[in-house]
């Protein structure tokens, strides 16, 4: 079920100089993707950082986060879901018992644990079993699983994520199912197919918004190549992985499969 439409207001703060930031405020509406992009130490962790904080002027780069055009409570829960590049569980149960407890907190069926680890399998080319302890599931793992329960059971309409490229996940997938469960997913990335994948993206120099653009048509033609390029470098890297020799033709096939 897709969350109700919401809509957040950031306005504009400073720069790392002090100098006002050039975007005067970046409105973020339900079941978008909207990348930050920049060189490292540009700004995307901080602005990542201000909304989940709620900022109000009150954050190393003075921005304030509205909803719906009001100020947030700082002390609101579960309006934003976090995801960072690195994730390793430390709870020692199964990852059904531990799908089962949330989803009771939430009030839902317990049929929704096998739909949420169906998905985390269906992201990851690590499949886990429901009786797999959550201390033992690798980095990939670990963020499908995320993702998933995000997508399918927690309320959060706003999903936070910094760098997905590498993760061992399908990131395609897990960004389109966010979007269409209606979450706002604000992604910083350096990987072209992630970022062309979003509607907008915000530029991010010497910390500050600097400009917004929206995804053109031209680079929508150009994302498609890029993912055909992709699969062949994923297909690649699981061959080498697992120990494999890999000739050219075999990705060409397995890209005319995918495609």
């Amino acid at each position: 079920m897709r969350d109700q439409d919401l809509r957040i207001t950031v306005l504009s703060g400073t720069t790392k100089d002090g100098e006002q930031e050039l975007l005067d405020c970046l409105d973020l509406a339900s079941g978008e993707i909207v990348a930050l992009v920049g060189p490292t130490g540009s700004g995307k962790s901080q602005l990542l950082s201000d909304i989940e904080q709620r900022a109000a002027g009150d954050t190393p780069s003075k921005r304030t986060v509205l909803v719906h055009g009001d100020a947030v409570d700082a002390d609101s829960r579960g309006l934003i879901a976090q995801l960072s590049q690195t994730m390793r569980f430390v709870i020692d149960m199964a990852v059904a018992d531990f799908l089962s407890v949330h989803a009771a907190s939430r009030g839902l069926d317990r049929s929704v644990v096998d739909e949420v680890i169906a998905l985390a399998n269906r992201l990851t080319g690590e499949p886990m079993a429901p009786e797999s302890p959550m201390t033992t599931l690798s980095g990939g793992q670990s963020r499908a699983l995320m993702i998933a329960d995000i997508a399918l059971i927690s309320r959060a309409p706003i999903v936070l994520i910094d760098e997905i490229e590498n993760a061992g996940i399908d990131k395609l997938q897990a960004l389109e199912t966010l979007s269409e469960e209606g979450k706002i997913v604000l992604i910083a990335s350096h990987d072209p197919v992630v970022v062309l994948m979003a509607q907008r993206r915000v530029v991010m120099k010497n910390g500050g918004m600097s400009r917004l653009l929206h995804t053109s048509l031209e680079e929508d033609a150009l994302l498609y190549h890029l993912v055909t390029i992709d699969r062949e470098m994923g297909f690649v890297r699981e061959r080498l992985r697992n120990g494999d020799q890999v000739a050219h033709e075999s990705t060409l096939e397995t890209n005319r499969r995918l495609n």
